[in-house]
Formats: C-alpha cells, sequence, structure tokens
C-alpha cells in the first residue's frame, strides 16, 4: 500500500489463526535455517520502527476526514548480540510461543492475563505489564498481524448510551437508551463488536472524556432533547471503544462525531486518540481512527466558568502539551488551543460548568451544536 513512490505504509493484517500459526513457523523455521547453516549465527529480528521519527500522517493523499497516523517502512532491531537488548530480544519469542500456544487452544486473552501467565512461566523476563505490553507490540511488527489475530483481546472500560440499537448473533435487541446511566458495556470481543448491527435515529454522536459526566448526561437523558448516541471510554481510549466508534462512523456516515473534554492538554490528547490513532498502535492506527470535531471545553468557554474554578497546570501537563507540540498531526486550530492553555497556565473541567446548575451541560451542549460552534 503506497501513497507516493517514496513511502510507503506499513500496516497489521488482520488474519486467521492458521495463518498466524504459519507466519510464527516461518520465523522459527528461518531462526534455526540460519543458526544451522555452515556458518552459524544468530539472527536479528527485524522489527517495523514505532519511534515517532517515523511517525506519518496520512495528509496529502486523503481528505482531512480521513487523516490517521501510520508508520512508514522503517526497522530497528531486536538483537541477542547486546547485553542491553537480550532479554527483549528473548522476549519476543516467548510472547510468540505463547500466542502460538493460545492459538492452537483457540483461546483469547487479555494482556493482563498473558502478563501473569509470563510472570509464572518466564520471571527472569518479564517483571511488568509495561514489558508484555511493547513486546507484544515488537510481535505485531515483525509478523504483520493484528493484537487481535494473535489471540490478544482488548480490555474494554467504554459504555454506551442514547439513541441506539444493537443486536449480536440474532439475540435479543438492546436499546441503549434504557440501560439507565450505567450505559451499555462495550465487549472487549473485537470480533463481537464486528458482526454487531446497529440501527440508530440519533443526529450526532457525542464522545464524552469522563465517566462521571457521561453519567449525569445519561441520567438527564440528553439523548432525547439532543437526539444522539453517547459514549465514554472513562479518560484514556482503549481499543475496544475505538473500535466501536469506528464502526458506527462507517455505518452512520452522516452522523458528525463531536468530543467533551476537559480544557488541558490529556483532554486534547484523548481527543487526538480518538481522531488520528496513537504512534504505539501505529500499524493499526486506521482501524480506529475518526473525524472527531471539538466541540468543548474550550478557550471562548472559559468566560462561563468562574476565575476560582481555574487550576494551574501541572508539570505533568506541561509534558503532554510539548508532546503535542511536537506532532505534526496537530491542526492549526487545536494547537492556538494548546498553545493558549499553556500561555495562560491554567486548566479547566467539566464540572465547572455546574456553577450555573446541574441541568446546565445538556442546554450547553445543544447551544453549542446549534451555532456549529465546534472545530
Amino acid at each position: 500500500m503506497r501513497f507516493f513512490a517514496d513511502r510507503e505504509i506499513c500496516y497489521a493484517d488482520i488474519l486467521p489463526p492458521p495463518e498466524v500459526r504459519a507466519r510464527i513457523e516461518v520465523a522459527v523455521l528461518n531462526f534455526l535455517k540460519i543458526l544451522t547453516c555452515t556458518d552459524p549465527a544468530i539472527s536479528d529480528l527485524l522489527l517495523i520502527n514505532r519511534k515517532s521519527s517515523n511517525r506519518r500522517v496520512s495528509q496529502g493523499l486523503l481528505t482531512d476526514d480521513d487523516t490517521w497516523i501510520f508508520l512508514s517502512r522503517s526497522f530497528c532491531k531486536r538483537t541477542l548480540m547486546r547485553a542491553n537488548a537480550a532479554k527483549a530480544f528473548i522476549r519476543v519469542w516467548k510472547v510468540m510461543e505463547m500466542c502460538f500456544k493460545i492459538l492452537s487452544q483457540e483461546k483469547r486473552v487479555t494482556q493482563r492475563e498473558l502478563f501473569y501467565k509470563l510472570l509464572c512461566v518466564s520471571p527472569d523476563c518479564f517483571s511488568s505489564q509495561l514489558q508484555v505490553n511493547r513486546t507484544i507490540q515488537d510481535v505485531v511488527g515483525l509478523l504483520r498481524c493484528s493484537r487481535y489475530s494473535l489471540g490478544i483481546m482488548a480490555s474494554s472500560r467504554g459504555i454506551v448510551a442514547g439513541r441506539l440499537l444493537l443486536q449480536a448473533n440474532n439475540k435479543e435487541v438492546v436499546d441503549c437508551s434504557e440501560c439507565g446511566s450505567s450505559g451499555y458495556a462495550i465487549s472487549g470481543d473485537l470480533d463481537l463488536l464486528d458482526r454487531l448491527v446497529m440501527k440508530t435515529d440519533a443526529r450526532y454522536i457525542i464522545i464524552v472524556e469522563k465517566h462521571a459526566i457521561f453519567h449525569r448526561l445519561a441520567e438527564d437523558r440528553v439523548f432525547n432533547h439532543i437526539p444522539s448516541i453517547l459514549i465514554t471510554a472513562k479518560g484514556y481510549p482503549d481499543i475496544a471503544t475505538r473500535f466501536l466508534l469506528h464502526r458506527m462512523s462507517r455505518t452512520f456516515p452522516e452522523l458528525p462525531i463531536m468530543a467533551l473534554v476537559d480544557w488541558n492538554p490529556a483532554g486534547l490528547a484523548i481527543l487526538c486518540t480518538f481522531k488520528f490513532g496513537s504512534i504505539g498502535m501505529g500499524l493499526e492506527a486506521y482501524r480506529y481512527a475518526c473525524n472527531v470535531k471539538w466541540l468543548g471545553l474550550r478557550g471562548d468557554d472559559l468566560q462561563l466558568i468562574p476565575e476560582e474554578s481555574l487550576v494551574s497546570l501541572k508539570p505533568r501537563d506541561l509534558q503532554i502539551a510539548k508532546s503535542l507540540m511536537s506532532s505534526e498531526t496537530l491542526q492549526e486550530k487545536h494547537r492556538e488551543e494548546l498553545a493558549l492553555m499553556v500561555q495562560s497556565g491554567k486548566r479547566a473541567e467539566i464540572e465547572a460548568l455546574y456553577f450555573h446548575g446541574y441541568d446546565y451541560l445538556g442546554k450547553y451542549i445543544a447551544k453549542k451544536i446549534v451555532q456549529a460552534n465546534y472545530i
């Protein structure tokens, strides 16, 4: 898959278990072939480089609405020949071995379950969840297949509510408007999400950063006044929530997707993850990217918030802001908002709007939508 003659997208395929097992077997056979030849050696593992320097954006070929992050054809190595890299090399083989067993047994596991299994069988190689997560991405980069194809299931925190009917495998239809303020829990099974039959009479999809805000909007049945679907990942978005949102965007292409996040660098980072994907998932980012508009909070909303409700930016906020500023994916209007945050040294949370009453949030959203006040 190519954009231009000098640039190639690297992506991870969705493959059936037999083909994934075959790719693992080929990797093992190639390793043994070099090891047993007349001039034996231990071959390095060539992986797609996931560093930000290898990140590209699809702008220039597709429309802005279809912009996403991708990784170009640049490689890094996992080698046994350097002491500081030897364990990372071994971890790749350990995770591939475990994935081969999982697929052979026709099972699926979460990253957390995989971590505890590896911790038990290979305690010298794995000591943290982060090591497992990074090694999974190494295997994705080596075999060029999706995480789900490896038998690794997403752990979902996401919930959805509002004017959406869901039906899985000819079972009973779920009306998400009748699921109460707790909403309908999004499954981590991407196969199940992919097979969902969805119907809606909504006119908008609204991403809500925070669970508490989602709970308030669902409890107030805002989706009856603003015909909408509400969805939240309760913070930084997990894969299953992003996958379902992407499916909705393809099933209902006429529905604009809008995000309600805190006015701080983390809120913008969450919006950008929904919109462009994440560099850590660069090989699969295009499967989860959506055209998301920024509804609020934004700089022009600060006039609605008492100054006493503004909080000083923390060092972590400034670190996130610096990372976002260096990203070529950040649009100019988003960059201006971020610069205003840093210049003011302040942050504002959605809850600050409760100064006008607990029922004000729905009115705020409705006014912004009617006035097309989003970017």
